[in-house]
């Protein structure tokens, strides 16, 4: 579905879930990482771009007046409420929390948007690493925008909506996500330094080329304790070679301290030092059309992921293993895991003419080795949230 078409689909659920049509809907999409993972919460760079997938909230003012935000879901069952006369606090339902922690960002800005009747949709893919949270948090921003008829800065917007999943969710995720969500742009990636949160559009303009993303399907559980952990090592790290943060270090640095670290802490550092220079070099052949480069440059990305950083898994393995059998020839440049990791979804960036030949073959041979369906999708760079209604 289009986005006009989505929003369409959401304002007739509103209606049919609250009676009466919607007076303002907002959306804001998920996001696919090409380049640069595990290097946001290092003060490194990254390479998002926004996916034609989306969360949407429709609303309008509750009829019986109350102060309060009734947020229902079309893909959960457990309704949350979130009181606008009381202090706002973390509550079940868990997934709640995500808008509740927004709203609470926007009051305490002195931001009320006052009750409000909510019917949110998404096609993110839950937990497929495509940020699904950060496309509700993201959404739930643009629509008190709407709603208050005051926009605030995108940047802004963006830190918010973190710090949102940081004390609501008790998530200690980067910026990344949010960023993309919220500053997105139609045909473009987005280079986006982690330091000081500048941003460079990237133009991926190029009709010859697309971008596959494709799900395992698998979510391995062991994966939330894991990525603190390596946030740890990543600090031991950096007060080990004696920066700031691993942003500051380059090889040399790392390799002259090697003997005063750990064999696992040494290999930490190695792929988020690695990874910031891969980052760098993507967008600059992006800008370019070099395509057979940022080929190598993901593949390099993967390998150090699943080797260095420990957080692949054998289903991603797989699917990048089958991007690399099909090769230049047929049409595959280059295959990475994208997100945290544990599982979710590998990005290929692929001949547009040859897309629905690689998704079939790599379709059919990874059911083949492990008996999961994957769901592939291509994604042309979409826009960042919108208000569609208000």
């Amino acid at each position: 579905m289009t986005l006009q078409e989505l929003s369409a689909y959401v304002a007739a659920e509103f209606e049919k879930t609250y009676g009466r049509p919607p007076r303002w809907i907002a959306a804001a999409p998920g996001r696919v990482n090409l380049i640069g993972e595990h290097t946001d919460y290092n003060d490194g760079f990254v390479l998002p771009m926004a996916i034609e997938f989306y969360s949407v909230m429709a609303a309008d003012r509750p009829v019986d007046g109350k102060n309060v935000i009734t947020l229902r879901s079309t893909l959960e069952k457990e309704v949350a409420t979130i009181d606008l006369s009381a202090p706002v606090q973390p509550a079940p339902p868990k997934w709640g929390n995500y808008p509740r922690g927004v709203v609470a960002g926007f009051l305490a800005r002195g931001q009320n948007p006052g009750g409000l009747d909510v019917l949110l949709h998404s096609t993110v893919p839950l937990g497929s690493g495509l940020s699904s949270s950060a496309a509700l948090e993201v959404c739930t921003a643009t629509l008190i925008e709407t709603v208050t008829g005051k926009t605030i800065d995108p940047v802004e917007k963006a830190l918010l909506c973190q710090q949102a999943e940081h004390h609501f969710a008790n998530v200690p995720c980067g910026i990344m996500d949010q960023f993309i969500s919220a500053l997105g742009r139609e045909g473009h990636l987005l280079l986006l330094d982690c330091r000081t949160r500048a941003t460079q559009l990237v133009p991926m303009s190029d009709p010859s080329v697309a971008l596959l993303i494709l799900n395992t399907n698998v979510k391995h559980e062991l994966g939330s304790g894991e990525y603190a952990r390596r946030r740890a090592e990543c600090e031991q790290a950096a007060k080990i070679i004696g920066v700031a943060s691993l942003r500051d270090a380059t090889p040399d640095q790392l390799e002259r301290s090697r003997e005063k670290m750990s064999e696992v802490v040494y290999r930490r550092a190695r792929h988020v030092i690695g990874e910031i220079e891969r980052t760098v070099h993507a967008a600059e052949g992006i800008r370019a059309s070099n395509w057979p480069t940022v080929g190598v440059l993901m593949y390099a990305s993967h390998a150090a992921l699943r080797d260095d950083y420990e957080v692949s898994c054998a289903e991603l393995d797989v699917i990048v293993e089958l991007a690399q059998s099909i090769g230049l020839n047929g049409g595959v440049y280059g295959c990475r895991m994208t997100g945290g990791g544990f599982g979710g979804c590998c990005v290929a960036l692929v001949q547009a003419d040859a897309v629905p030949a690689i998704a079939r073959k790599i379709g059919a041979d990874y059911k083949a080795r492990t008996g999961i369906d994957a769901t592939i999708f291509a994604s042309r760079p979409a826009a960042g949230a919108t208000i569609i209604q208000g």
